[in-house]
C-alpha cells in the first residue's frame, strides 16, 4: 500500500470501506467473481440484508458495480471493480486524508493479519504446498527513492498471478488461491521496557 489510485485520496471512501465486513465481500468479489447479496453475506458472516447494504455503500464510493446477469436475471449480481486498491500518505494530505487513510491501512493490516493466522492455524496442506509457502521478515537498507522502486518491482513481479483478472482457465492445473502480503515503511526505533525490577513477585 505505497501509492494512491482513484478513490483512495477521498477521506469519504476510504472511511466507507475501512469496515471488516466490507473488506470481506470485496475480497470475496475479488476472487470468486460477481456474487449475489445472499452469497457476499455468507462469506462475511453478516445477514443478506446488511450485505446489501454494504454492498450499496461500496458501489456508491466505486469499489464495487452491477455485474451481467446470470439464468433468468431476476438477481441482482455486484463484482468488484478492477483497479488495485493501494494507499499510502504523502507530506501534502491535510489532516483528516491523513487520518482516514491511516484508518483504512490499519483495516487492511488487521484484515491481512487475520488471512495469515487462518493459514497458520490450519496448516495441514499437502508438502508441495508446503515447501512453497514462506512468512518471510526481513530488514534492508534503503533510502526512499530505493524503496519506492523495490515496491514496483514487486508489483510488475506479482501483477501477472492477480486473481481478479487470471482466470481459472488462464492458469495451471492446481492452481488455487494465494495471498501475497507485502509491507514496505520505514522502521520505528522500539522504546527500550528497561531492566526488571528485582521485587517482581512482591505482594
Amino acid at each position: 500500500m505505497t501509492r494512491d489510485s482513484a478513490g483512495l485520496s477521498d477521506p469519504k471512501a476510504m472511511r466507507a470501506l475501512a469496515h471488516p465486513a466490507r473488506l470481506s465481500i470485496l475480497n470475496r468479489l475479488g476472487v470468486e467473481g460477481s456474487a449475489t447479496a445472499t452469497e457476499v453475506a455468507e462469506s462475511a458472516g453478516i445477514t443478506p440484508s446488511a450485505a446489501s447494504y454494504h454492498l450499496r455503500m461500496l458501489a456508491k464510493y466505486g469499489f464495487v458495480e452491477d455485474a451481467p446477469p446470470r439464468g433468468d436475471g431476476r438477481e441482482r449480481l455486484w463484482k468488484a471493480v478492477d483497479r488495485p486498491l493501494s494507499v499510502g500518505v504523502r507530506s501534502d494530505d491535510s489532516p483528516d486524508v491523513r487520518d482516514a487513510k491511516v484508518l483504512v491501512m490499519s483495516a487492511f493490516r488487521r484484515e491481512a493479519n487475520a488471512a495469515a493466522d487462518r493459514a497458520l492455524a490450519n496448516f495441514r496442506e499437502p508438502e508441495e504446498w508446503r515447501d512453497a509457502t514462506r512468512f518471510n521478515r526481513t530488514r534492508i537498507r534503503v533510502d526512499a527513492q530505493e524503496m519506492a522502486q523495490l515496491n514496483e518491482a514487486i508489483e510488475k513481479i506479482i501483477e501477472p498471478y492477480v486473481a481478479l483478472r487470471r482466470g481459472e482457465q488462464d492458469a495451471p492445473s492446481g492452481a488455487r488461491i494465494a495471498e501475497v502480503q507485502v509491507n514496505l515503511f520505514p522502521v520505528e526505533k522500539r522504546a527500550a521496557p528497561g531492566l526488571p525490577t528485582e521485587d517482581h513477585d512482591a505482594s
